[in-house]
C-alpha cells in the first residue's frame, strides 16, 4: 500500500511531468475511480487549464490548476460570477495506485484509469489495479478543506509538541493511533511497524501511557525513518530494516536476531521483536 514516501515520490513524478503544463486532454478510461464528479465534468473543468505545483498531505496528492484564458466556458466548468475558480484534483492511491509519466502514444496498461495529456508530448497516467480510492475534483480551496477535514497533521512536517499532544490525547494502542489518518496523516502499516521497532516500543502499548521520554524517542525515530524512506521513494526493504524481513519464511530481528512475531492488530498484520519490544515496553 502506498504510504507517505510513495506519495511523495508520486508528487515528484507529477511535478516533473505536468507542473506548469497546459492540460490538453483528459481521458477517463474507467469511471469507477471518479468520486463525486462525472467524466464529462472533469474534462470540461480541466481541459485548457494549467497544472500548478502539486502538494501532498499524508497519503493525498493535491494537483491545483491555474487558468490560461483558453479553458472551456461551458455549463460544466468551474467558474463563478466573481471570476474563475481554481479547481484542484485530489488523488488517493489506495493499495495499488500510482502515477506514471510517458507519451500519448505509449502502449496502454490495462490498469491505466485516467490519462492527462499535457504540454506537447507528455501524458500523466493514474494507474490502479484494485481501484480502492481514486480521484476527486474540488472547485475551490473551501471544497479542498472539506474533503480533507478528517486528516491530521502531516507526519513529515508535524512538530514534536503537536505530535506528543496527539499521542497523549488517545487511549488506543500506539500502532493503531499512529496509523489513524485523523491523528497523523501519512503513516501506514509498514512505517508504523518500522518506527516502533526502531523506538523499541511494543505496538500494543497504549499511546497515552507513554512517558514524555518515550514520546520524544518515538518522534525522533519517526522523523529519521521518514527522511530515509522519502529519499528512497518507498519504505525500503533493506536488510537492516524490519521491513526487509517481513516476508522471510522465518523472520528474525535484524538487530538482535531473535525470532519476530506477527499478529493482527486492528485488522492489520503487525510485526515486532518480542526481545527488543517486550510487552510493557512503553
Amino acid at each position: 500500500m502506498p504510504e507517505l514516501p510513495d506519495v511523495e515520490e508520486f508528487r515528484k513524478v507529477f511535478a516533473s511531468c505536468a507542473q506548469g503544463e497546459v492540460i490538453r486532454r483528459v481521458d477517463v478510461r474507467d469511471t469507477g475511480v471518479l468520486h463525486g464528479v462525472s467524466a464529462r465534468r472533469l474534462r470540461a473543468t480541466l481541459e485548457g487549464r494549467r497544472f500548478g505545483r502539486p502538494e501532498r498531505l499524508g497519503k493525498w496528492l493535491l494537483a491545483r490548476t491555474e487558468g490560461t484564458g483558453t479553458e472551456g466556458t461551458g455549463t460544466d466548468d468551474a467558474h463563478t460570477d466573481d471570476g474563475p475558480a481554481c479547481p484542484t484534483v485530489l488523488l488517493h492511491f489506495g493499495m495499488t495506485g500510482r502515477l506514471v509519466c510517458g507519451r500519448p502514444d505509449d502502449e496502454l496498461d490495462p490498469h491505466d484509469r485516467v490519462l492527462f495529456t499535457v504540454g506537447e508530448d507528455r501524458q500523466l497516467r493514474y494507474r490502479d489495479q484494485r481501484k480502492l480510492r481514486g480521484l476527486w475534483l474540488a472547485d475551490d480551496d473551501t471544497a479542498v478543506a472539506r474533503l480533507l477535514d478528517r486528516q491530521g497533521p502531516d507526519a513529515l512536517t508535524v512538530d514534536r509538541k503537536e505530535f506528543e499532544a496527539a499521542l497523549s490525547a488517545h487511549r488506543g494502542r500506539v500502532k493503531t493511533v499512529l496509523t489513524d489518518q485523523s491523528v497523523l496523516a501519512g503513516l501506514g502499516n509498514l512505517l508504523a511497524d518500522e518506527i516502533l521497532w526502531r523506538a523499541r516500543l511494543n505496538p500494543t502499548c497504549h499511546a497515552n501511557d507513554l512517558t514524555e521520554r518515550e514520546r520524544h524517542r518515538l518522534y525522533t525515530h519517526m522523523r529519521r525513518t521518514l527522511r530515509s524512506a522519502v529519499t528512497a521513494g518507498r519504505v525500503p526493504p533493506r536488510p537492516s530494516w524490519l521491513t526487509g524481513h517481513r516476508d522471510d519464511p522465518t523472520p528474525a530481528c535484524p538487530r538482535c536476531h531473535s525470532p519476530l512475531r506477527h499478529a493482527r492488530l486492528s485488522s492489520r498484520t503487525t510485526l515486532w521483536c518480542p526481545h527488543c519490544q517486550p510487552e510493557g515496553a512503553g
